[in-house]
């Protein structure tokens, strides 16, 4: 049995240094932050400096303490968001999927419910009937994002599933006496991985923009600094009017680093264990090696087929 190996596809290893970075300014951000991100002491309005690396805000606030302060929140809610919806797909999409009958049925119309009402709206009403100190909880709110982002991989794992439970090592589980919960988590689980990683990681994604969205329209506790919350403070203050991009920019470019570098790994995954991606992933003199046309032909895909020498050369 071959050992799993990360992929390396230029697209996979950039994607996972970008992560990696936010990741650990996630865990050492605040600790790392020059200024204290509240005080008001520094000169207003300074433009990026050896000083003030990212310039100071309007109130004299250093724009990077901000920055690196709010990566936590930011983060803490989108992973929390994208693991739990995750997991409430797995298990409301196999469960729907395997099962079938009236449980499909209820399951299956659960999902279109929470499909059919826009997520933004219902997320907005939800989180305005919650407590002031829990709006600042990184927790509750990745709970709440959760409750209103696990419907589409919901529906996606039961369509998997559906086309999996009928599969010959199915039925020889079944046939075997295996029980139902085993079959689905040992047996047509591990087949859906893939689309798992795939939902997990732009659910992730998602987590981060609607929190970023409701921080920017002020719907979340503006004292606690996340990315969003900069944004609205900016806004608040006229920033793109005064012209002052280093309040504005930041953000905005840590929220597109962090989907980029999510894409690109779902990208890479891709290509990794899809047949007809693999030869995407090598270089060209792998290529040339392995006998794959650096063009391939028009409505063709190319699918590396490799022999033990072959794979010895690539590797």
């Amino acid at each position: 049995m071959k050992a799993l190996r990360i992929p390396r596809s230029p697209k996979v290893i950039v994607g996972l240094v970008i992560l990696s970075v936010f990741i650990v300014l996630t865990v050492i951000g605040p600790w790392i932050a020059p200024y204290d991100p509240n005080a008001n002491t520094f000169i207003p309005n300074l433009t990026p400096s050896w000083e003030h690396w990212f310039g100071t805000t309007t109130l004299g606030q250093d724009v990077l303490s901000q920055l690196l302060v709010g990566c936590r929140v930011t983060m803490v809610v989108g992973f929390i968001a994208g693991l739990v919806a995750t997991l409430i797909s797995i298990a409301v999409g196999l469960a729907a999927g395997y099962i079938g009958g009236r449980t499909d049925e209820g399951l299956s119309l659960l999902a279109n419910v929470f499909l059919a009402i826009p997520g933004l709206p219902l997320l907005i009403v939800i989180n305005s009937y919650l407590p002031a100190g829990s709006q600042a909880n990184p927790l509750v709110v990745g709970l709440v994002i959760a409750l209103t982002g696990w419907a589409w991989g919901a529906r996606v794992l039961r369509a998997q599933t559906m086309s999996l439970r009928d599969r010959d090592f199915v039925e020889a589980s079944r046939i075997i006496g295996e029980k139902r919960w085993r079959i689905m988590w040992s047996e047509i689980g591990p087949n859906l991985l893939p689309i798992i990683a795939a939902s997990l990681l732009f659910t992730i994604l998602y987590a981060v923009g609607v929190y970023s969205t409701l921080a920017f329209l002020g719907l979340t506790n503006v004292s606690t600094w996340n990315w969003g919350t900069m944004m609205y403070w900016a806004q608040s203050n006229n920033a793109a009017l005064a012209n002052e991009w280093w309040w504005l920019a930041p953000p905005g470019v840590a929220i597109a680093l962090v989907g980029t570098s999510l894409a690109l790994i779902n990208f890479g995954i891709d290509e990794f264990i899809n047949p007809r991606l693999r030869a995407a992933g090598l270089t060209a003199r792998q290529r040339r090696r392995v006998g794959l046309t650096r063009r391939p032909r028009l409505g063709f895909t190319p699918v590396l087929r490799q022999s033990p020498t072959d794979a010895k050369k690539v590797s």
